[in-house]
């Protein structure tokens, strides 16, 4: 497999906070890469080391075989960077800021529109609508064919469905998946854990340090413990009464559940009994699968970072 992000003993702080904390990561040629992180995890700042945007304190970034310090000129022609914000000129027209950032590029939008027509053609009846006035969804597609209009090899998208409806989620990452057809390489963070599960490969990240990297269903697997689900209507007093028994070993809130697992794998009557003391009663509890959300905080809880 063939490189094309190598980050080593990567480190970047901003007074004394640790944004980005001895991070190595590798990403590999057509592949679709997620970072998973809470705000504040780092996720903005690790994008922006590596799209040359960023000088690091330490350690050092390598992007289609360039050191990304000193080649910076000459690998912005190679990457396109969606940021978290809308970040395209919202008094310019859709078809006038596509056409700005081909200029921009040294291209044309004839000359690379194949590769943008999927995404584009949903917005092209617009074409003369000002960006500030497009749906958030609108603003997403015309913001990732800016991005794309200069064919680059490295596609990093910093939280790019943000407040997007879920049938405009599914589209983007439907147009994702056929960029790979064009060996572009997309490097994505995410809130959404759907959305983790369609990457190729997933690395979590807390406090700047990377925790596990592995292939999502790897991520999954690798849970500890049994899991359990409590649901009642009483979700809060139903916390609070989880969170005093003895012989739990980690329990959150997820939804319309609260997630659990015991330091023995199972629980007894006792629970039971504990649950009735704080006047609960008719508590459903289901065996479930556990999501990449429970492995993140399993990992958090130990402590554990990436060798």
């Amino acid at each position: 497999m063939e490189p094309v992000v190598e980050t080593y003993g990567l480190s970047k702080n901003f007074g004394t906070t640790k944004a980005i904390d001895d991070v190595t990561i590798t990403v590999n040629r057509s592949e679709i890469f997620g970072l998973i992180g809470p705000d504040g995890a780092g996720k903005t700042t690790l994008f922006r080391l590596i799209t040359t945007l960023m000088v690091p304190d330490s350690g050092g970034i390598r992007v289609l075989g360039k050191d990304a310090v000193a080649d910076y000129r000459e690998l912005r022609k190679h990457i396109g960077y969606m940021p978290g914000r809308f970040s395209l000129y919202q008094d310019l027209s859709v078809e006038e800021n596509l056409k700005f950032y081909a200029t921009v590029f040294g291209t044309t939008v004839e000359e690379n529109y194949d590769l943008i027509a999927d995404i584009y053609s949903h917005i092209e009846p617009f074409k003369n609508r000002l960006a500030g006035k497009l749906s958030g969804g609108m603003k997403q597609k015309l913001a990732l064919s800016c991005a794309l209009i200069h064919k680059p090899d490295l596609l990093v998208l910093d939280e790019p469905t943000t407040g997007v409806d879920a049938v405009s989620r599914v589209e983007f990452w439907e147009m994702l998946h056929k960029l790979k057809d064009h060996n572009i390489t997309i490097l994505v963070s995410t809130p959404y854990m759907d959305e983790a599960m369609r990457c190729d490969r997933v690395a979590l990240i807390q406090q700047g340090k990377i925790l596990l990297i592995d292939r999502p269903e790897g991520i999954r697997k690798g849970f500890g413990k049994r899991l359990f689900t409590f649901r009642s209507p009483e979700k809060h007093k139903l916390l609070t009464a989880l969170k005093n028994f003895k012989g739990i070993s980690s329990v959150y809130p997820f939804g319309d559940s609260i997630h659990v697992t015991f330091a023995d794998n199972e629980y007894n009557d006792s629970l039971f009994m504990h649950l009735r003391e704080y006047g609960l009663e008719n508590v459903k509890i289901e065996v479930a699968d556990a999501g990449i959300e429970d492995r993140f905080l399993e990992l958090m809880e130990k402590g554990m970072t990436a060798e």
